[in-house]
């Protein structure tokens, strides 16, 4: 008789085990906190047939490849025993304060009974902590874009006054030129003499008038003068 119900509860037992089932719950991807400020992560699931153990693990601290505990003796964590919520959804929550660089990493639940073969990990929520970007300059939006304006209104001056050089000296180098062409052209007629170049044009102008017969004739005149005047 002892033994019948020994076995019994042998069975039942195994029996109620084997009813255990978790149903995981979507966990926030990630989440972004600036250093030195408050995260709040959280892991939420659904468990029939049984209760199991909860554990926050991290990557950061891992050992040999094997993700290790988050340390609650860590000032800066609080960890709750979890909370029921009315679908009958167990929620556990991570606290982890003045959040430091080297807690950046995948935060996940550890659900543990004898039941589950294997242990089952949330999702997790991937903490990145960020060091804030410092400002040179904290100026507000009305200014920067008044200084826009105005680097807009001295890029067109700028512009507009080289052009304007450009066609003053493109003018400048026009004139000179001109003055340059009108130099030359009066520097072919410097040297020459006016009188001698009007008497060269007169014979020439009365040698075409006159024709070669007539300064034959004229020639043999004057071979005649010179004749009757020797002795």
């Amino acid at each position: 008789m002892v033994v019948v119900t020994f076995l019994f509860l042998c069975f039942w037992a195994a029996g109620d085990l084997s009813r255990i089932q978790v149903t995981q719950e979507p966990d926030r991807p990630s989440l972004k906190v600036q250093l030195s400020h408050t995260a709040s992560l959280r892991c939420c699931y659904s468990v029939t047939g049984g209760a199991v153990d909860t554990t926050w693990v991290t990557s950061p601290h891992m050992v040999n490849g094997i993700l290790q505990g988050v340390d609650c003796r860590d000032n800066r964590v609080t960890v709750d025993g979890g909370n029921l919520t009315a679908a009958g959804v167990m929620c556990h929550t991570l606290i982890l304060r003045e959040v430091r660089l080297n807690d950046t990493g995948l935060y996940q639940c550890f659900l543990n009974h004898s039941a589950l073969r294997p242990s089952v990990y949330t999702h997790g929520t991937f903490l990145h902590v960020y060091r804030p970007m410092v400002k040179i300059l904290d100026i507000s939006e009305s200014t920067k874009n008044s200084i826009l304006t105005a680097e807009g209104m001295l890029l067109m001056v700028a512009v507009l006054l080289h052009g304007t050089m450009m066609l003053c000296k493109t003018k400048k180098l026009n004139q000179l030129k001109k003055k340059r062409v009108k130099e030359e052209e009066e520097n072919i007629y410097e040297g020459l003499n006016l009188e001698e170049c009007c008497s060269t044009y007169d014979q020439i102008q009365r040698s075409l008038v006159q024709g070669p017969y007539q300064d034959v004739g004229n020639m043999i005149m004057e071979e005649e003068e010179i004749q009757l005047e020797k002795p």
